[in-house]
């Protein structure tokens, strides 16, 4: 992907300003495909580089980056034939068990996935799959809860990026392993809301294998100069469909290999997180 021509900064702070307006006032927003073409990605990372800099400013702090539309499951869900990527808070995450709100939440999904804790820095170099293996500290098992502050999740690729790649929150397993001890792209993952089985998928349904989303991430970061750091946390896409999650019910993936993910929603609001990332 090469970034195109960014749109002036009026217009990236207005379109902030309406998907703000949304998770402020929980209702849901039009679209900003109205104002961002179809192939500017680089005017869409722009709205989402502006949302990112008032969410530090409010106090959050980034720890990472999530990759999205990965999984052609995804893809055929959402009408959009490319990942994308958005920006990791402290402030999203949880860990393995926890009870997450989600009602401030407009539409949320939940979807299970690798996570990447990197040893080193992706900032320079070839960025291949060498490279990109030999930066990987440890992968544990994922949720991701997803949410589009657009109505209907009626989004194109430009709006996700602009939307932070519709995120929300994440929580994190408790077992980590080594890439001497997993292949992600053998993992097999199934996951239940409570007894029922709601997704199902493998690693190579992440861009034929999750080291390759994670290398793919790496390049796109530097192009936009936001390159990959030591310590980053990477949540490598969905391996399966995403489920509509409601408050009252608990979800638990199980990722063959790699270990197991559970979390119980309800329906507050989020306070304080667990600090799952800090701790990452």
């Amino acid at each position: 992907m090469t970034p195109s021509t960014p749109l002036d900064d009026a217009t990236v702070g207005s379109l902030a300003d309406r998907l703000c307006a949304a998770s402020r006032t929980g209702i849901a927003c039009a679209p900003v495909r109205d104002t961002i073409a179809a192939d500017d990605a680089a005017g869409a990372y722009a709205v989402q580089q502006q949302l990112a800099q008032r969410r530090v400013a409010g106090g959050a702090s980034v720890v990472g980056r999530k990759i999205g539309l990965t999984s052609p499951a995804v893809q055929q869900q959402l009408g959009v034939d490319q990942p994308d990527f958005g920006i990791l808070f402290d402030d999203m995450g949880f860990q393995d068990g926890d009870a997450v709100p989600i009602g401030a939440l407009l539409q949320p999904k939940v979807e299970a996935e690798i996570a990447f804790i990197l040893g080193a820095d992706l900032a320079e170099g070839p960025l291949d799959a060498a490279q990109v293996r030999g930066a990987v500290a440890a992968v544990l098992p994922a949720l991701e809860i997803v949410d589009s502050r657009i109505a209907h999740w009626d989004i194109t690729f430009v709006d996700t990026v602009a939307d932070n790649g519709s995120s929300a929150l994440y929580v994190l397993g408790q077992v980590r392993r080594t890439l001497d001890e997993i292949e992600p792209v053998d993992v097999e993952m199934t996951m239940f809301a409570g007894d029922a089985e709601v997704s199902s998928g493998t690693g190579a349904a992440c861009l034929g294998d999750p080291l390759t989303a994670l290398a793919w991430l790496a390049r796109t970061a530097l192009d936009f100069g936001q390159p990959l750091r030591a310590g980053d946390l990477v949540l490598s896409g969905a391996l399966g469909p995403m489920y509509p999650i409601r408050p009252g019910e608990h979800v638990r993936a199980e990722l063959r290999g790699l270990g197991t993910v559970s979390a119980s929603f309800t329906a507050g609001s989020a306070g304080s997180p667990t600090g799952a990332a800090k701790d990452a």
